[in-house]
């Protein structure tokens, strides 16, 4: 390599802070440009000196602060490479910042040797997808599928529904009463009824209170009612 490897190192326990530090030093490819003890510091020297890469415990001044930190710095360069620092393997703070684009996470207790090629391995862009991790990412697609599906079902059946009707369902799942639509909306009984069959039958269900089981599906119906009255 030509360039050395920048490293920032954000640890708020200083013993183990300079032993990265000594660490990382001793190695001819990589340099230290700095070591802070919080993740507001890491972002601030982050952005000033903008290392190649960065060491990111999570638990800093506040419990997610690494987390946080690396975040806000993906957010404005996109192509540093940050590695977490943890206690735990299991950590599920670790797959939080996988989400927002951490690339590697090293136990605080690995060896020199892992500590470097972690380093290495990371500003190549050949950071390996642990099992643990790579779990989690199958596990979280799954979800997510689970949650389009869910959402394009409610979506398709709420798009049929009349501006009316959709006023109605929402006054009914907010806990007013039959008689009490029929006072706010000045209709009468018979047209509450109605919707209300209509409403049952698009969805298939028994109960207004089937409808709508989820705050994704609460969101959903308050947006579309807002669009439908604010054309």
């Amino acid at each position: 390599m030509s360039n050395k490897i920048k490293v920032l190192i954000a640890e708020d326990m200083e013993p183990i802070r300079k032993r990265y530090v000594n660490v990382l030093n001793s190695d001819p490819n990589i340099e230290v440009i700095g070591d802070v003890a919080t993740g507001s510091t890491a972002c601030e020297l982050a952005f000033s000196l903008k290392p190649d890469v960065i060491l990111m415990d999570i638990e800093m001044e506040s419990k997610d602060a690494g987390i946080r930190a690396t975040g806000q710095i993906l957010s404005k360069l996109p192509n540093v490479k940050i590695i977490l620092l943890t206690v735990y393997e299991e950590d599920e703070m670790i797959f939080s910042a996988f989400q927002l684009g951490a690339c590697d996470y090293i136990l605080k207790i690995s060896k020199n040797e892992d500590i470097i090629n972690g380093v290495i391995g990371a500003y190549h862009n050949q950071s390996p997808i642990r099992p643990e991790i790579a779990s989690k990412i199958r596990n979280e697609f799954k979800r997510v599928k689970t949650y389009e599906s869910s959402f394009l079902f409610m979506l398709n059946i709420l798009s049929t529904l009349t501006p009316r009707e959709l006023d109605t369902l929402n006054l009914l799942i907010n806990g007013h009463t039959k008689k009490e639509v029929c006072e706010l909306r000045c209709v009468e009984m018979s047209t509450v009824k109605s919707q209300v069959h209509s409403i049952l039958k698009k969805f298939k269900k028994r109960n207004i209170s089937d409808i709508i089981t989820t705050e994704m599906d609460r969101s959903l119906l308050e947006t579309i009612l807002h669009n439908y009255y604010n054309k």
